[in-house]
């Protein structure tokens, strides 16, 4: 019998390992912009963002947005966007993706209060959509589609 992988891996996916971390989330690496970072991997999260503290690191082009961000434990965030980025995770690569950008710091506090590292930003369910994510939870793999 095809395991999942064998079958994802035929239909031209790639797989990138997952990192489970103290607080329950999944940490993945990614970078922006040809600039390493670490990610936590939220199906939940609408956009993929980064902190306001990223925007030299990732040499991302911002400007003003009206969006107010919206997440656990935190509501009505100033935001800014980003658009027209490069995304690579593992093999699978993208061009021209908006980034929202916000303040991060209740994110990465309650992670280090948890003896987590603190992350760049989140990958979030447009980044997941337009790879055609298939996450195995069990092996702790994500596919994205090439």
């Amino acid at each position: 019998m095809e395991t999942l992988k064998d079958f994802l891996l035929n239909k031209g996916y790639s797989k990138i390992k997952l990192k489970f971390t103290k607080t329950n989330h999944f940490e993945i690496k990614a970078s922006i912009n040809g600039v390493k970072g670490r990610f936590i991997l939220d199906t939940g999260a609408s956009n993929s963002c980064v902190g306001f503290e990223a925007i030299e690191r990732f040499n991302l082009k911002v400007k003003d947005s009206e969006i107010k961000a919206v997440g656990a434990g935190a509501s009505d965030m100033l935001t800014q966007i980003s658009t027209s980025n490069a995304i690579k995770v593992g093999k699978w690569k993208k061009n021209r993706v908006a980034l929202i950008l916000f303040n991060l710091s209740h994110v990465n506090n309650g992670l280090i209060n948890h003896n987590a590292n603190p992350v760049d930003g989140i990958i979030g369910a447009d980044v997941l959509k337009k790879g055609k994510a298939v996450i195995d939870y069990e092996k702790k793999y994500l596919y994205l589609k090439l």
